[in-house]
């Protein structure tokens, strides 16, 4: 069995973290923070197509607490296109994007991307309501995580903590395979923001089709309902300069 010293243990400051929550009360017109909802687009930025055509889904918004490092005061946008459901699998193992990655990432399957995910603080309006999903208000719950790395002896193998699996923003990404990191397109090494859990069902409106490839018959999920990593450009290079990490 392999032991641990305590002294080997390193404790890093308090990692700011919200959980996000579903309040289940219907979103109001000018709500910022919802499943569904009406989206809050950068200004000049119409409702995002897929490469396919289709008007995407918004999943879901919300405004970045302002103690969060980097994005703190940012406002957050998921859509995916509701017919095409799939997992974002890069072609090419580069730890650099392309230009434009948010419009052709290069991954399979696709010509182009089938999500937009947005980062901005414009002082946009809402546009009309998504149709797909009712929008619901959300709730930001203020904890926190905290970084430990650690030294096992007598091997000296490391390694550190991860977060918590839950829907949140902030706070330690719960990596359930190997971590990755990624670099803009700008150069700039992109930041964990984001994250779900696995097979997070965002319930549908009656009356909408089912989802395809979806585990549910009355919910829609994101990226087949992959645990869910956003990693994001601390440099603000463009509102859509965000990745979706995606692991099971």
């Amino acid at each position: 069995m392999t032991s641990f010293a305590p002294s080997a243990a390193v404790r890093r400051p308090d990692v700011p973290m919200y959980l996000v929550e579903d309040s289940h009360v219907p979103a109001s017109p000018g709500s910022r923070n919802t499943f569904g909802g009406r989206p809050i687009l950068p200004e000049g930025e119409d409702w995002p197509e897929c490469c396919c055509g289709a008007r995407m889904v918004l999943f879901f918004q919300l405004d970045v607490p302002p103690d969060i490092p980097r994005f703190g005061g940012d406002h957050l946008l998921v859509f995916q296109c509701p017919v095409h459901n799939d997992a974002a699998c890069l072609r090419e193992e580069s730890e650099q994007f392309p230009p434009r990655y948010w419009e052709k990432p290069r991954i399979w399957g696709h010509p182009g991307a089938f999500w937009r995910i947005m980062l901005h603080r414009d002082p946009t309006v809402p546009a009309e309501e998504e149709p797909h999903l009712p929008g619901s208000e959300l709730v930001l719950r203020p904890e926190c995580e905290t970084e430990t790395r650690w030294r096992a002896v007598p091997s000296g193998e490391t390694g550190v903590s991860v977060g918590r699996s839950e829907f949140k923003v902030g706070g330690l990404p719960h990596w359930q395979q190997d971590p990755e990191s990624h670099r803009c397109a700008c150069g700039a090494e992109m930041l964990f923001l984001c994250g779900l859990p696995e097979d997070v069902g965002f319930e549908s409106r009656p009356g909408q089709p089912e989802q395809p490839d979806s585990s549910y018959s009355d919910a829609y999920v994101l990226f087949l309902g992959n645990a869910l990593y956003l990693l994001a450009c601390p440099e603000h290079c463009h509102p859509a300069a965000v990745w979706p990490v995606l692991q099971h």
